[in-house]
């Protein structure tokens, strides 16, 4: 696998001997100086252009950046949406066989204009002309887990014991797609937001949890991410419930710890209720 520093050579002098490129620039995780660096992490390069049109047309100059397993065209894949055919910016996501990746993206000096450090992880790599304007450091604080309102933090504790209902409808009726959906969307939503907010207050909220919740594992202390781990389950009835209640059990120390700290109400009253409403359904002989 070709290392970074090839890499970045790479991006940089394919850039440097195209007179088409007028700058290049960086965002993403190689950006962030917080992030753990592995060979997997993804280049994230924008270059700016006058027209992205002939990279598109003619895509020849792929090769110079080694040989492809795949790529994805994300601007021209449409799923049944009107794609727009005058692009002033265009991505091509490129694996390559040695294994790196990279996200590139063609992007006219006006849409540059407009969006050029609005993400505050951007470093500039190569300006042919002053073309890109003076900008901070990068900074991932944009990305920071935020401090929850008392309202934000109802809401999520009183959709988590509500939607709870309908996961043991689900379950009893063996409407398993039903059933997994309302765990993974609503429950599983509610508990990451409980998570992230956990964490954020052991680090006076100036951390991020990552893409996806990837770093939970780097920031929960070994028995609530063994909990966690076991919130995902297989296709079997039993092993669903045992990860709804260690779901709630989880929920309801992340909750009544972030409560305390932020002196907010944890619904107790509902946590039982609902607690007992799921363990009546749990032992209901099925139809």
């Amino acid at each position: 696998m070709r290392s970074e520093t090839e890499m970045m050579a790479t991006i940089i002098d394919f850039a440097k001997n195209e007179e088409r490129i007028f700058a290049v620039y960086m965002n993403g995780s190689r950006t962030n100086i917080n992030v753990p660096r592995d060979q997997f992490q993804d280049y994230d390069i924008v270059y700016v252009v006058e027209d992205t049109e002939p990279f598109i047309k003619n895509q020849n100059w792929i090769a110079s950046f080694g040989e492809l397993i795949m790529k994805q065209e994300p601007d021209k894949n449409d799923f049944g949406k009107e794609i727009v055919q005058d692009f002033k910016s265009y991505g091509f996501l490129m694996l390559f066989t040695d294994g790196n990746r990279i996200d590139l993206r063609f992007q006219t000096k006006e849409v540059m204009r407009k969006e050029y450090g609005e993400d505050k992880l951007t470093v500039p790599l190569l300006d042919k002309g002053e073309y890109l304007p003076i900008i901070p450091p990068p900074t991932d604080v944009d990305y920071h887990v935020q401090t929850p309102s008392e309202g934000e933090y109802d809401a999520y504790t009183n959709n988590f014991w509500w939607c709870l209902q309908n996961v043991a409808k689900g379950i009893w009726r063996d409407e398993w797609p039903y059933a997994q959906a309302m765990f993974n969307s609503d429950i599983r939503d509610a508990l990451n937001k409980m998570v992230d907010w956990w964490i954020g207050i052991q680090y006076d909220f100036r951390i991020s949890t990552g893409k996806l919740e990837k770093y939970y594992k780097c920031y929960l202390p070994p028995s609530y991410w063994e909990m966690y781990r076991k919130t995902y389950s297989d296709g079997d009835e039993e092993n669903m419930w045992e990860a709804v209640m260690t779901t709630c059990e989880l929920f309801r120390a992340l909750a009544q710890e972030v409560a305390n700290h932020l002196r907010f109400s944890y619904p107790i009253n509902d946590d039982r209720r609902m607690l007992a409403y799921l363990e009546g359904v749990r032992q209901l002989p099925k139809a």
